[in-house]
């Protein structure tokens, strides 16, 4: 009995793994590249008092030490932690204590590390932690704009393998960012497009729209009420996968929704790919999409425009 308990237990963790690691080709990305050589550079330069030299972002992060050096630089705390932790219980106590602060700080709405990614020498944790601290303690920094990279996502279960790649965003398109953020510098430009008069709100509706059909003619499908035909997730999801290039499994959402909760999980679902790549949607909750608010579903579908439209086309209109 025992034995049969513990073999349900390993089938339950199997169906509960999931891997995500950036494709190998984008590895070799110039832009990738030189943001990680920035990065370097600015580590080395902030700890540089402090005679320590980073080589490697995963090689020399994972066990705590040199990010511990960083918050006492940057946010001047100073941990009562062992300088050295070679162990790997040591290492991750160490870094804990040190992500616990930095969290504290930074206040990610969806953290994109862990203790356990960044202990594991995951690169692209690694990478979304030191951006995320640059953009809190250092924010007049430039780092290299518009970095991007292809990201595997794959589903080990007792089925076998599911996978997907899709993009991912290190660093936001800075000429785009500038363009459209609001003379109030709000994080979210749709904040400002929405103050305008009930005309241009209209102008930049239309354009949503017409960017929603351009994508889903490929499926025969066509979009002529945003707030209603969006609300249950379906389109959202069809529309994500179009831009994204990947097919979301059907089995992972429902087609027809026939109630409230798998509409809740439809557009649930939807926004955690979008959290996924970046897309700014952390002040958008998935009851609103389902009640059909307007203000939250332009902004979901702009968070998508944004990326993969052209956003000087709806600027020149609303000029």
């Amino acid at each position: 009995m025992e034995v049969d308990d513990l073999n349900e237990q390993k089938n339950e963790n199997l169906q509960e793994e999931k891997i995500k690691m950036i494709q190998p080709t984008s590895l070799k990305d110039p832009k990738l590249e030189n943001l990680q050589e920035t990065l370097l550079d600015w580590i080395n330069s902030t700890l540089k008092a402090e005679h320590i030299v980073v080589q490697s972002l995963v090689e020399d992060l994972y066990d705590g030490l040199v990010l511990h050096h960083l918050l006492g630089r940057l946010a001047d705390v100073h941990l009562p932690l062992a300088e050295m932790a070679l162990s790997d219980s040591a290492q991750i106590h160490k870094l804990e204590a040190v992500l616990g602060e930095l969290d504290k700080r930074l206040s990610p709405t969806e953290p994109k590390w862990s203790v356990h990614s960044v202990h594991k020498k995951d690169l692209l944790s690694t990478l979304h932690l030191l951006v995320a601290m640059v953009r809190h303690f250092q924010p007049e920094m430039e780092l290299p704009s518009d970095v991007t990279v292809q990201v595997v996502m794959a589903e080990v279960g007792a089925g076998g393998i599911r996978s997907r790649v899709q993009t991912e965003v290190l660093t936001e398109n800075r000429k785009n960012s500038e363009n459209l953020t609001g003379a109030e510098g709000d994080a979210n430009p749709m904040e400002q497009l929405l103050k305008l008069d009930t005309g241009k709100v209209d102008t930049v509706k239309q354009a949503l729209l017409d960017f929603a059909n351009a994508n889903m003619v490929g499926l025969g499908l066509q979009v002529s009420d945003l707030e209603k035909q969006f609300s249950d997730g379906v389109m959202l999801l069809l529309l994500i996968g179009q831009l994204e290039g990947f097919f979301v499994p059907l089995h992972d959402f429902t087609l027809t929704p026939g109630d409230h909760a798998q509409m809740m999980h439809n557009v649930s679902l939807a926004l955690s790919f979008l959290a996924d790549l970046g897309l700014q949607i952390s002040a958008i909750q998935a009851q609103d999409i389902v009640a059909q608010d307007t203000e939250a579903t332009l902004k979901v579908l702009y968070a998508l425009f944004s990326k993969h439209g052209r956003q000087e086309e709806m600027m020149s209109a609303l000029l």
